[in-house]
């Protein structure tokens, strides 16, 4: 079999995977404990993660559907994750008047007979994280006495610590900036997910749009609008300089081929190039962006490290595990980022794109605006994002003196998350004091730009 077939057989195997259903190779989001730690990962034959103090293999999570739980149990090989199938048990509390209530428990750490020697000693035995669970319910003097709500968190208190799972999560848009916000939002200039969505909303980004954008985020934005488009309309990166904006998350995706094709970047002279065949000098229009091509290699290095720290991060929190050098089958499909076709330049120059999004925390957004806004087609809709308010107002004010957009606003977005369970739903405690900023508007056509043309 030559070459090119193999590769073309590759490529055909990548489309016909189930995207509900993991397979080897791809990019998955671990959740362990319930959010207590979260991690990317690459599911390999050779990938493991550390859980407490056992390494256990990704192996078995390959070939299982999205949101199945795994839990650490002791093989013969040493510790597995084994597939925890659904169950009523643990979870048939019945909602009724509670005459019992915790005012005389005392919490003087005599309640529980079960010493940690014991407790040892029935791991040496072979005794599974669930088994000692229930000898430490059994051997609780006040478990009994407990209301049937701190009877569950008592139960998933143990849990986690004798028996802790791994949640199995698809990684889109929403879970990989929760993952992120949660984590490391520095990485994503401090953009929360309900942020993300409203961009997309004010840009209008829709089925077979062309849209552009300016991602400084790391992929996050080009990401999200390749998940939206789903496969048709183009999503273009444009970028000051000669380097192109690093886009690494774009890859925990699991796009395939065809969403994959429609990621691609190009610089704001190549844009900007005008039918008799002349273009602003690079120079020029870095002076506009506020940026040089050294900086914009130096904004780049930040994510190669980012990558390799998330790889290397030792505290528990957030991982990125790559292990690919024990599987030579693992299926790579093409890669996103891909340099725009002359064809489709030259398309966007006479129509311009539907819709444009900005999130470029390092640059100007007055100077960013005023180059790349024009590449937008009239009664076209654009959204900008910053973390901090006064840059915006500043281009808004810059906007309506120029007369160049219409319908402007700021908007500040604002969520809480709320606690929904059986009698005791409420709004969490802790919440995201901003998830910042973003101003929205229509660009125009004004008589003033047309007497210029």
């Amino acid at each position: 079999m030559s070459e090119m077939s193999i590769i073309k057989s590759e490529e055909n195997s990548n489309q016909d995977q189930n995207p509900r259903i993991t397979w080897e190779g791809c990019n998955v989001l671990l959740d362990i404990n319930d959010g207590d730690r979260v991690l990317f990962a690459r599911l390999t034959t050779g990938s493991k993660i550390k859980i407490g103090n056992k390494n256990c293999s990704l192996q078995p999570l390959i070939g299982c559907p999205f949101g199945s739980s795994f839990q650490v149990e002791d093989g013969k090989e040493g510790p597995v994750l084994s597939r925890v199938l659904k169950s009523t048990e643990g979870t048939n509390l019945q909602i009724m008047e509670e005459s019992r209530d915790n005012r005389r428990l005392v919490d003087n750490n005599s309640a529980q007979s079960l010493t940690g020697e014991d407790i040892d000693e029935m791991r040496r035995k072979g005794a599974s994280g669930d088994e000692i669970v229930k000898a430490l319910i059994a051997n609780s003097a006040t478990f009994e006495k407990k209301t049937a709500f701190s009877q569950e968190k008592y139960l998933l208190k143990k849990q986690k610590k004798y028996a802790p799972r791994v949640l199995l999560r698809r990684p889109f848009a929403r879970s990989i900036c929760e993952a992120y916000f949660k984590k490391h939002a520095e990485k994503i200039g401090f953009l929360r997910v309900d942020t993300l969505s409203l961009l997309l909303s004010f840009a209008n980004v829709s089925a077979y749009s062309d849209v552009l954008v300016v991602d400084m985020l790391d992929g996050i934005i080009t990401g999200a609008v390749a998940e939206r488009l789903g496969g048709t309309g183009y999503v273009c990166n444009t970028y000051c300089g000669v380097t192109p904006y690093p886009i690494n998350i774009v890859r925990m995706f699991n796009f395939n081929n065809d969403i994959c094709q429609r990621i691609v970047h190009s610089s704001v002279s190549e844009l900007h190039f005008s039918e008799n065949g002349t273009s602003p000098s690079i120079d020029q229009l870095e002076d506009a962006c506020n940026i040089r091509s050294q900086p914009n290699e130096q904004i780049s290095s930040p994510s190669a490290q980012h990558a390799v720290s998330m790889e290397e991060n030792e505290d528990g929190n957030m991982e990125i595990m790559t292990d690919v050098s024990a599987s030579p089958k693992v299926v790579k499909g093409t890669k996103a980022g891909r340099k725009a076709p002359v064809e489709g330049i030259k398309l966007w120059k006479e129509n311009g794109f539907s819709s444009l999004i900005i999130a470029a925390p390092n640059l100007d957004v007055w100077d960013t605006v005023k180059e790349v806004l024009p590449l937008l087609s009239y009664s076209a809709s654009f959204a900008i994002y910053h973390q901090y308010l006064q840059p915006l107002a500043t281009c808004m004010h810059n906007l309506q003196a120029e007369k160049m957009a219409i319908g402007l606003q700021i908007s500040e977005p604002w969520l809480r998350e709320y606690q929904v369970l059986p009698s005791r739903t409420h709004p969490h405690m802790q919440m995201s004091a901003t998830g910042g900023y973003i101003l929205s508007g229509t660009r125009i056509c004004s008589s003033d730009q047309t007497q210029t043309k």
